[in-house]
């Protein structure tokens, strides 16, 4: 497809882009209300994917009630993802390649999530994956979380380049409209949210996996930054936070 704009950058989340952590954190939150003597209805679970945790504890509690003990459902599936999650390979299929590809086209890189910095350090540090970007913004280093664009916006400051030029990767919901919000061209990349009617009309497109971003920007000449001059260097090293 054609892209609207030259790409001068992506922008990727995490949860349920790069790694494959929603179905597994899915399973432990569920398990972890069972042990607490209450069922969690699966749509409460996914109005909770891609929301700030202050939303997300918001939802909780109007669902369960004030009286019911919200950080120890928190810390419970916690536990129960790291003991899965922790002991598996779990990248999505096509981020190498699409890395790859990006380092072919000396395109910058960030990610934009909505979790902490250690999640981030933990699950795409060992295998050397945290170093191919350039920048890592997570809770923290923004206001508004999802679905607001602040996340997104810090991630185009600290690569220096503007909003509309970035082609923003998400999976959810609430991290499409973020993106959109923040005047980026969009695809989606489902996981355990489909794309809605809502989504398909803020994204540029709607992709089955990260293999498919990679055709499309190597049929999109619009795509290609110019070549940098002789004796350039690459990409700026990689750095946290907004």
């Amino acid at each position: 497809m054609k892209l609207p704009r030259q790409v001068s950058a992506v922008i990727f989340d995490m949860d349920g882009l790069l790694i494959d952590s929603e179905v597994v954190y899915r399973d432990a939150i569920l398990a972890a209300a069972v042990a607490q003597g209450r069922e969690m209805p699966l749509d409460l679970f996914h109005r909770m994917i891609g929301a700030p945790i202050i939303q997300n504890r918001q939802l909780l509690v109007d669902h369960y009630g004030a009286d019911f003990d919200i950080e120890a459902l928190l810390v419970d599936s916690a536990s129960r993802f790291h003991a899965t999650f922790d002991d598996e390979d779990r990248i999505k299929a096509g981020v190498a390649e699409l890395l790859d590809f990006l380092d072919t086209r000396r395109l910058p890189r960030a990610i934009a999530t909505s979790s902490p910095h250690d999640s981030v350090r933990r699950h795409l540090g060992p295998g050397g994956l945290l170093g191919r970007f350039q920048a890592v913004i997570a809770r923290g280093d923004y206001v508004h979380g999802k679905p607001a664009p602040d996340p997104f916006l810090a991630a185009a400051a600290a690569l220096g380049v503007a909003p509309e030029t970035c082609l923003a990767l998400e999976d959810s919901h609430n991290g499409v409209r973020a993106a959109h919000a923040a005047g980026m061209m969009t695809v989606m990349v489902p996981d355990l949210l489909e794309a809605t009617d809502e989504m398909r009309g803020l994204c540029i497109a709607v992709v089955g996996t990260l293999h498919d971003v990679v055709e499309m920007l190597g049929k999109d000449a619009a795509a290609a930054p110019p070549p940098p001059p002789a004796g350039a260097g690459g990409p700026p090293p990689p750095r946290e936070g907004g």
